[in-house]
């Protein structure tokens, strides 16, 4: 429960408006050997155009599903928006803000049942409000049982500091309602291609892989070797903490094990790409660069090294 929260670019955590809109379908997609996203690049997507088609569009389009279109200067007016010392960031992982804009807009059509253009017409209060509701009828369907608070209580009882369990149950059971809801918002997000026909532009696609795989965590990934990367920034007290541990870390398992750190404050969009919310966050990759296991707050040298002989670093 203790760690800084991440203060993420509004502009580019659109993610946290599309949780309001997500709603659950029956998945009856039979497996095929289309080329999507997902199999062709692994991880460069983080939500919604995992499952998206890989296809040749028209010049200037970059995504299509049904009569929704997303085109090249609809993506770069929305990047002129952010901050100028974040331009030059966000045309590096373009298919990260894209695929933001490209999930809003599918929800708000299956929130409205609407054609496309009849979505130009909102403001942004009425789409804020329209996503809000659904996302309300959702997540009510979702509840915590006292197993689960105490479950995640005796998981986590570095995080509560000690405190006993009567004492901040209330509270876990709140957190762990949240928890719940952005996990199944994740999922519905990340299945949304399954449920309706999305097609990514293939050109625009492998430019764009390239140039969002550079950097510390993707090099790390793609290495071959399993990889530890901790999300955290100076000035945070569990970050701190883990400072010593990661350096021995390094020395231990030097030729076995990345690790990594990546300082939220000056990486924002990596940070944003990976989910990260909280720090400090421990994320494990297995040696074919598949995430495997994460961890919210400061975590003992001894837990990580249980962690990392699962995944079979020695």
């Amino acid at each position: 429960m203790k760690g800084t929260k991440l203060a993420l670019l509004c502009a580019i955590c659109m993610t946290l408006t599309i949780i309001a809109s997500i709603g659950y379908a029956e998945d009856n997609t039979k497996e095929t050997s289309i080329s999507t996203v997902e199999t062709t690049y692994p991880g460069l997507a983080s939500g919604s155009l995992g499952f998206a088609r890989l296809e040749e569009l028209p010049d200037g389009i970059l995504v299509r599903s049904g009569d929704y279109e997303l085109k090249t200067d609809t993506l770069d007016s929305e990047i002129s928006k952010v901050p100028a010392s974040l331009q030059e960031a966000l045309k590096k992982n373009a298919f990260f803000f894209l695929e933001q804009l490209v999930t809003k807009g599918l929800l708000l059509k299956v929130a409205q049942n609407q054609p496309a253009h009849t979505l130009q017409d909102l403001s942004t209060a009425d789409e804020d409000k329209l996503l809000q509701d659904y996302f309300h009828e959702v997540v009510s369907k979702i509840s915590v049982s006292d197993q689960e608070v105490v479950e995640f209580y005796e998981n986590n009882k570095d995080l509560c500091g000690g405190t006993p369990l009567d004492q901040l149950k209330d509270q876990l059971k709140q957190y762990v309602l949240q928890e719940k809801q952005q996990n199944a918002v994740k999922e519905h997000i990340r299945t949304l291609g399954q449920r309706m026909p999305i097609v990514v532009s293939t050109s625009w696609t492998q430019e764009q892989a390239k140039l969002a795989r550079d950097n510390p965590v993707d090099n790390a990934r793609t290495s071959g070797l399993p990889s530890l990367v901790d999300f955290g920034a100076s000035g945070c007290r569990p970050c701190d903490m883990m400072t010593p541990i990661l350096d021995d870390l390094k020395k231990k398992f030097e030729g076995k094990l990345n690790v990594v750190f990546v300082h939220v404050q000056e990486e924002q969009i990596l940070a944003a790409r990976y989910g990260i919310q909280s720090i400090p966050v421990q994320v494990f990759f297995d040696k074919n660069g598949k995430e495997v296991f994460r961890h919210t707050g400061f975590f003992p040298q001894t837990e990580i090294e249980k962690k990392l002989n699962e995944i079979g670093v020695e």
